[in-house]
């Protein structure tokens, strides 16, 4: 079982990797200058609205599925869990559409008062909503089969992968704007279907029997709640940047954002295949294999993170030229500071493994929902302070301060229900290791281009972290994983 959790975690990060990659053209460069600036913010629009109405069309079901699935006795419960994973969205999802369609002039009208071609394209937000809530729905369902790699792939490669293709037919004249639209929808649908006949695959569903908890129904309002207020805390800092700074102060927030969410792509990738089978770890009360979980997750987790800290804090002076150059500008160097603030919040957050998943799936997952709007109301709070004192850097210190706030409260939480932290003796080691690395390689700097200085500290830093790795054998699991492809690349070549 560990060999597949850190064999999918590898699988799913790399994926992320190549998602964040392309997002990246997507976001820096194709976007800006192909689309004008009109049907930029026209397409970024439509997808914010979308992504706010998704959660409330799937209303938490696709976490009701990996919470309840592990509990299910036999096949009958299994597919009643299926069946009110479909059927409870679908009811919604008509509720929805119907008030949607019914007071569609006015949606409209309001969606459109800041910028008029909404309105021809309002449509567009909730047929993406459907198509992203059932995907979820399905995706979770490959979840709780121990199958998450081409899910992950689907979820965070296609769409971007999908949006750089109609960017290229777009900037070669093959495609107008509205048939972008059009094909981005068509493209949604098609990953649906995909997901769909992937995660059903030899499953046979039965409609006899067929009988709902109550508790599955508790438990999604549960969810929803808080995902509705994690939400909020994901663009809380831009929205309020914009009203306290200048609006070019959010750009320059939003790409040292991006850049230091790559710390969090390993916890990103576990989350994918560890949480169900934390599910049906807690099932079974079965504290010490739990125990196992969390140490492996935390000290995995926080070794793979505290790579990719070092690869972008020490090369980001370099990567900054690099982008202003790219974009014909001086300003963007501002967010130095904010990627650091910001990747060193999410390196801490690595070290509590796979607490949220613990939580989520435990008898005291309604702690979450206190988690979430704590959260969400503290940033609030602290922002007004630090963006009126500090500009973007206030709202970074906030971001550092909630989520080194509130882990420690889960950690407290977890410890206090089940007598377990994530911690052990080689935390201390992986602490020291990240440490002096970033000491010492920060001193390398030879002003030459910079391309070349992000390759050779890079190599570096990648040589020296995973020689300490595999000598001190800081974890068992990524030391074998990295014996197995070397011992591949020597029979390959």
């Amino acid at each position: 079982m560990n060999n597949i959790i850190a064999r999918q975690s590898i699988y799913n990060s790399l994926s992320i990797l190549f998602a964040f990659f392309l997002g990246a053209i997507n976001t820096l460069f194709l976007y800006p200058s192909i689309l004008n600036e009109q049907f930029y913010g026209l397409i970024t629009a439509l997808l914010a609205f979308s992504n706010i109405i998704q959660p409330i069309l799937s209303f938490g079901v696709q976490h009701t599925i990996i919470k309840f699935y592990s509990h299910c006795k036999d096949k009958n419960e299994q597919n009643s869990l299926l069946i009110y994973s479909l059927v409870f969205p679908f009811i919604l999802i008509i509720f929805f559409s119907t008030f949607f369609n019914l007071k569609y002039d006015h949606i409209s009208s309001y969606l459109s008062s800041e910028n008029e071609l909404i309105k021809k394209y309002v449509f567009f937000i909730l047929l993406i909503s459907i198509s992203t809530s059932y995907f979820e729905i399905f995706y979770s369902w490959l979840k709780v089969k121990r199958k998450t790699i081409f899910g992950n792939f689907m979820k965070e490669v296609y769409p971007r992968l999908l949006t750089f293709t109609l960017l290229i037919s777009y900037f070669f004249l093959l495609i107008d704007i509205d048939e972008f639209i059009i094909f981005f929808i068509i493209g949604y649908y098609f990953r649906l279907v995909v997901i769909i006949i992937t995660s059903l695959f030899n499953h046979s569903l039965s409609l006899s029997k067929i009988s709902f908890s109550r508790d599955w129904f508790v438990y999604s309002g549960y969810i929803f709640l808080s995902a509705f207020a994690a939400s909020i805390l994901i663009d809380i800092d831009k929205s309020m940047i914009s009203q306290f700074l200048t609006i070019e102060n959010v750009a320059y927030y939003s790409i040292g954002a991006f850049i230091a969410a790559l710390v969090d792509i390993p916890s990103r990738g576990m989350f994918q295949i560890i949480n169900p089978v934390v599910s049906e770890v807690l099932s079974k009360n079965n504290f010490k294999r739990l125990k196992k979980l969390l140490e492996k997750s935390s000290l995995n987790l926080f070794l793979a993170s505290g790579l990719i800290f070092l690869l972008i804090n020490l090369n980001i002076s370099d990567l900054y030229e690099i982008i202003e150059k790219l974009n014909n500008t001086d300003s963007y160097s501002v967010g130095i500071p904010i990627v650091f603030i910001i990747s060193f919040s999410k390196l801490i957050s690595s070290t509590t493994g796979c607490i949220n998943s613990i939580i989520t799936n435990s008898k005291y997952y309604y702690y979450i929902l206190f988690f979430s709007f704590g959260s969400a109301i503290t940033v609030f709070i602290l922002n007004i302070y630090f963006i009126s004192f500090y500009g973007i850097l206030g709202a970074a210190i906030s971001t550092l301060i909630v989520l080194t706030l509130f882990n420690i409260l889960k950690l407290i939480l977890v410890y206090n229900k089940f007598n377990i932290h994530p911690f052990n003796k080689n935390f201390l080691k992986i602490l020291v290791l990240i440490t002096s690395l970033y000491f010492l390689v920060s001193y390398i700097d030879f002003n030459s281009n910079p391309y070349l200085m992000i390759i050779f500290r890079s190599i570096i830093i990648i040589v020296i972290y995973v020689f300490v790795l595999i000598y001190f054998n800081l974890s068992e699991d990524i030391k074998i994983l990295v014996e197995d492809i070397v011992k591949k690349i020597r029979s390959t070549f």
